[in-house]
């Protein structure tokens, strides 16, 4: 029991020293090699190491498996300003099932050839998951297409709110701007 209470002891230490934000590589008078949180005094050739963590994103709070499917097959909602119920419709579906996606709202007539070119047709809404378009809303083609591409059937946390649809901005004319990056 002695030996379990040192050894959860020497843990709790070496957690709490790993919490610092800088550490310091020293070398002492007889030269060996030192990481500590603060230098000796008589320490020779210092040099502060900081560590920094990376800023939390979006995608923290997405499941693994979500994460991996957004990487390989994004997901895009094309919507025009006059799309009608299936567009709320689709939009509570995606947010239902926990899908990340995003919503591009075609406003302009360079948006709308762009999105022509890119899908081969001018459906509204149509959904993009990777490279694949599917034109006008239904369901079970909809989740049929998640579902292959790896997105969970249903939120693991509970449905996503239901984002309002973006305004329109000016956007570049190439097909690029209209298919998202693979």
């Amino acid at each position: 029991m002695k030996k379990f209470m040192v050894l959860v002891g020497m843990v709790m230490q070496l957690t709490l020293s790993a919490q610092a934000e800088s550490v310091f590589h020293w070398v002492d008078s007889e030269g060996k090699v030192h990481y500590e949180d603060i230098p000796a005094a008589d320490a020779a050739k210092v040099e502060e190491k900081k560590f920094t963590l990376p800023a939390p994103s979006d995608d923290d709070a997405l499941s693994y498996e979500t994460r991996r499917a957004k990487q390989n097959f994004p997901v895009t909602l094309y919507v025009a300003e006059r799309c009608g119920e299936s567009c709320v419709q689709a939009r509570e579906f995606l947010s239902k099932r926990g899908i990340p996606f995003v919503e591009k709202s075609l406003a302009s007539k360079e948006d709308n050839e762009a999105f022509m070119k890119a899908s081969g047709g001018n459906a509204i809404p149509t959904l993009a998951v990777g490279r694949n378009f599917l034109k006008g809303f239904e369901v079970g083609q909809w989740g049929s297409e998640l579902d292959i591409a790896g997105y969970p059937k249903t939120a693991p946390y509970g449905a996503r709110p239901i984002v309002p649809p973006l305004k329109p901005v000016q956007a570049a004319s190439s097909v690029e701007a209209a298919v998202p990056a693979q």
